[in-house]
């Protein structure tokens, strides 16, 4: 998926917003500039969630979105406006790693297993003949929406409160039977995919191809199953 900006606010390239938050230990995937934030207890993970909340401000607020457990919270960032991110997201991450830090800890994308495992976003692709024939039923089944500025009948689809994978759909040109038409697409820190691809082909997976690496890598399980590792770079 990892759809253009919308017109409103600065057109900031995919490598600018990388290079903008990468020493601060967030990573740009899919649209988003994410982190994590390891903790000891719940109780220090609402701590972290109430500082990065009081950091973003009333104008930041509705740029953050986090997911608080016992051991980490994560913390996204991502223009509602736009599904992009633009210069206030930037300043955002800047802030929220600094009072992260007053806390004694620090905003880290855990990448080549720093962590249980990095930061990244996680898309269905479904391959089909007629995309606005079956948009309207993986709308519906779901419970998703559209995207910001998106909302076409072959643009993907979202969950409006972000817990689960976007939906995005690839035409096909004609039928292609024994094959699967619906696979996953990982979208992970651009130095992480390495590591990914690799402890994937440790275990049995089958590189299909990486002509379009570094933007994504097509593997398989050991019975064909399709999945893709991708990244920001090369699409720029």
């Amino acid at each position: 998926m990892d759809q253009e900006p919308g017109n409103s606010g600065k057109r900031l390239s995919r490598r600018e917003i990388s290079e903008a938050v990468h020493d601060l230990g967030w990573r740009y995937v899919l649209g988003v500039v994410r982190t994590s934030v390891p903790v000891a207890s719940l109780t220090q993970a609402a701590e972290v969630a109430a500082r990065a909340v009081a950091a973003a401000g009333d104008g930041g607020e509705v740029s953050l979105w986090m997911d608080l457990r016992r051991d980490r919270v994560v913390l996204t960032l991502q223009s509602p406006a736009t599904g992009w991110v633009t210069p206030l997201e930037i300043e955002l991450a800047h802030r929220i790693s600094a009072v992260v830090s007053r806390l004694g800890l620090r905003t880290d994308a855990e990448v080549d297993s720093r962590g249980s495992r990095s930061v990244q976003m996680v898309e269905l692709a479904i391959d089909a003949l007629d995309i606005a024939a079956i948009r309207p039923f993986w709308k519906a089944v779901m419970g998703y929406g559209d995207e910001a500025g998106a909302s076409g009948s072959t643009d993907p689809l979202v969950d409006p409160v972000g817990q689960g994978p976007a939906i995005w759909f690839q035409q096909m040109d004609g039928p292609r039977p024994q094959r699967n038409r619906i696979h996953l697409d990982i979208s992970v820190p651009h130095d992480e995919a390495p590591h990914r691809v690799k402890a994937a082909l440790a275990v049995g997976g089958v590189l299909l191809s990486d002509t379009r690496a570094p933007a994504f890598w097509v593997l398989a399980d050991a019975e064909g199953n399709e999945a893709c590792v991708t990244t920001w770079q090369g699409r720029d």
